[in-house]
C-alpha cells in the first residue's frame, strides 16, 4: 500500500459511476497517471471542483491495481477557471492537453520536460498576453522538439544547407523533416512564405515581440505546417485541432 505526492496538471476527465471521476494527470516526476477521484461529483466533495481540466495541482495519490486513487488535492494555479471564460483559449488548451497525452504514451514514464511545457503553455494562455493559436503552435513545436521530432526550420533537413530557409521561395517537406533546399526538395513539398518560416522559428525560440507582430496570413500558413508535421509523427490527427479558433 503506497502513496506518493506530486505536482500535476489535469489533462482530461470523464465520469465513473454515479459520483466518481477518472482524471488523466500529467505529473512532474511520475509522467502520465490515471487516477480516480471518489465521490468528487457530489456537491459535498471537498476537492471535486479542483479536479477539472487544466488545473495545476499538488496531489497525493494512492497506488491502485489499475487506477491510482486521489487522496488529497491542493490547487497551485486555477488555469482552467480562466480558460473557461474564453472559447479560443479553451480549445487551444484542449489541443495542448490531447497532444501531451499522445506524447506520453507510456504511463508512469517520467516526462518532466513535457510537464513543464504544458504548464508554461497553460499559464501563458490563462494570462492572455498572446494570441491563443500562437501559444498553441509554440507549444507544439517545442513538444515535438523534446520528443525528438524537431522540425528543421533554418537549414535543409536533408543536406544541411544553411541557406534553405532564406531563399525567395523556400520549401517545406513534412516527410523530410522540415525545410528543404532546391536540390533535396521532394515532389509535393509545400512552398510557404519565407516570413512563415521566420514566424515558426520565433515561436520555437520564444521571440514573442516579433511573433506577436506577425500577419494573419503567416499565422494561418504556419499553423497548417505545424498541424501537418504533428499528424505525420503521431500517425493520426489530433481531434481538438480543428476546433481551435484561428486568427
Amino acid at each position: 500500500m503506497r502513496t506518493y505526492r506530486d505536482e500535476a496538471v489535469v489533462l482530461r476527465t470523464h465520469k465513473l459511476g454515479e459520483a466518481d471521476r477518472i482524471v488523466t494527470l500529467l505529473t512532474r516526476h511520475h509522467g502520465r497517471v490515471r487516477a480516480v477521484g471518489k465521490g468528487v461529483r457530489r456537491t459535498s466533495s471537498r476537492f471535486g471542483a479542483r479536479l477539472e481540466p487544466y488545473m495545476l495541482l499538488d496531489v497525493q495519490l494512492h497506488v491502485g491495481r489499475s487506477l491510482d486513487v486521489v487522496q488529497q488535492v491542493e490547487t497551485l494555479a486555477p488555469y482552467g477557471r480562466f480558460l473557461a471564460e474564453d472559447y479560443g483559449r479553451w480549445t487551444a488548451a484542449a489541443a495542448i492537453a490531447e497532444t501531451a497525452e499522445r506524447m506520453t504514451s507510456e504511463e508512469r514514464e517520467p516526462a518532466t520536460q513535457q510537464f513543464l511545457l504544458v504548464v508554461g503553455a497553460l499559464r501563458t494562455l490563462a494570462g492572455g498576453q498572446h494570441d491563443a493559436s500562437l501559444v498553441l503552435d509554440a507549444y507544439l513545436l517545442r513538444a515535438m522538439a523534446v520528443a525528438g521530432w524537431g522540425a528543421s526550420l533554418a537549414a535543409c533537413a536533408v543536406c544541411g544547407d544553411p541557406s534553405a530557409a532564406a531563399v525567395d521561395h523556400p520549401a517545406f517537406s513534412v516527410a523530410s523533416g522540415g525545410v528543404v533546399c532546391r536540390e533535396c526538395r521532394p515532389p509535393g513539398a509545400a512552398a510557404p512564405d519565407v516570413r512563415t518560416l521566420a514566424l515558426l522559428q520565433q515561436l520555437l525560440s520564444g521571440d514573442w515581440d516579433r511573433a506577436d507582430a506577425s500577419e494573419v496570413r503567416q499565422r494561418r500558413e504556419g499553423s497548417g505546417l505545424v498541424a501537418a508535421y504533428l499528424q505525420w509523427h503521431l500517425e493520426r490527427a489530433v481531434r481538438s485541432l480543428p476546433l481551435v479558433e484561428r486568427a
